[in-house]
């Protein structure tokens, strides 16, 4: 595949994942056997642990968007720095819904083979994220 339609599928994957929570494109933009290789503890680093990972991030924010910040891609990977938004209207990880407006930033690279997404690494501002919610450290 040519660098735009790997940008393509990258910029599909925030948008309808991220942005819209479809969950029907994890199927169809994941490979079978796609790698989260920085999934949170205690998820399983699979396409169903994404999916798991997904619905209880639905069911916990509301209002959600994911902006791309940034995109470079080079052969099958693909590089994003992006901004998410939402509000927290759920429990989240043991955290009972605040009503706070939170925001995370982060950037994410994917590898695309055979027009699928096989793996993706993250690095985000988790500490920011989690501040945010109230949680304190210690």
């Amino acid at each position: 595949m040519s660098i735009e339609e790997n940008k393509a599928i990258a910029r599909r994957w925030n948008d309808e994942i991220w942005s819209k929570g479809n969950m029907a494109a994890v199927d169809e933009l994941m490979a079978a056997d796609f790698a989260w290789l920085n999934a949170p503890p205690g998820v399983a680093s699979d396409r169903e642990g994404f999916k798991r990972f997904q619905a209880g991030a639905l069911g916990a924010f509301s209002e959600m968007n994911c902006t791309v910040e940034d995109m470079v891609a080079e052969g099958e990977k693909v590089a994003v720095r992006w901004t998410w938004s939402g509000k927290h209207t759920g429990e989240y990880m043991g955290i009972a819904p605040t009503g706070k407006q939170v925001t995370m930033t982060g950037v994410s690279i994917i590898r695309i083979a055979g027009g699928k997404i096989t793996e993706e690494w993250d690095e985000s501002d988790n500490l920011g994220f989690m501040t945010q919610l109230g949680v304190k450290a210690g």
